[in-house]
């Protein structure tokens, strides 16, 4: 019995105005997989992980998340997933502990539920003594570790993680992987990366080059490096490319 894949994209395509920020993306994600989409800014990275959790609609082309067309089924998909972004999204005139039990409401997560989890996800990243404080007076890195604790809430099918660890320290970037590398163990959860932290790529099943938009390569890490004719992933990014 083959297993749907978590992902689906064909022909996908986003322009904003004249500007053409993803062309023609053919994807196929595996349930459970670790993917990465790895690029120059500009590449259309982003632009692909928002198309995927419906924040975008596509311009031409169309996408699948579990199963689910990102158009016409939008609520089912956004109820299998979970997304870190790039840029802030917590209140900050509200607690830390307030922030995600807003959040546990809007993803219809009963008290009885999400109240261990939140306790589980504060202690992880060393929020537990700010769970009471306005996320205004955190650090940059704490409200990053909020928002990634934020993300992972609802233990989403599909984890969509948008350079979740720009302005982390080390101790609060290897509880988020613990984290990571546990769903996935635990839950079998397939997760979409993007980052700027191109070794944080390498424990990927596969990765997908972004190139102004097109995909200009994808494989194993060890595939890319071969046909680079490099030992590094960063080699790979930095080769040249037609």
């Amino acid at each position: 019995m083959t297993t749907a894949p978590a992902i689906e994209a064909r022909g996908l395509g986003k322009d904003f105005g004249p500007l053409r920020a993803l062309d023609a993306l053919d994807l196929d994600v595996a349930a459970g997989e670790f993917f990465a989409l790895l690029g120059p800014n500009g590449a259309g990275k982003t632009t692909a992980v928002h198309l995927f959790a419906t924040l975008l609609h596509p311009t031409r082309g169309s996408a699948r998340v579990l199963g689910h067309d990102v158009v016409r089924d939008g609520v089912a998909v956004r109820r299998g997933i979970g997304l870190v972004f790039q840029e802030p999204t917590l209140d900050r005139d509200l607690s830390v502990v307030e922030n995600l039990r807003f959040a546990a409401r809007l993803w219809d997560l009963p008290a009885r539920v999400a109240e261990p989890r939140i306790t589980a996800l504060l202690e992880q990243f060393g929020l537990a003594p700010r769970r009471d404080v306005l996320v205004r007076t955190l650090s940059g890195g704490q409200r990053r570790s909020a928002d990634i604790a934020r993300g992972l809430l609802p233990e989403p099918r599909t984890l969509f993680l948008d350079e979740p660890t720009a302005g982390l320290d080390p101790h609060a970037r290897r509880a988020l992987w613990d984290s990571i590398h546990r769903l996935r163990a635990e839950r079998g959860v397939t997760v979409v990366l993007t980052t700027h932290y191109v070794e944080e790529a390498e424990p990927c099943d596969r990765v997908a080059l972004l190139d102004r938009g097109r995909l200009a390569a994808i494989g194993t890490p060890a595939e890319l490096k071969r046909r680079a004719g490099t030992t590094t992933l960063e080699g790979v990014l930095l080769a040249p490319r037609a």
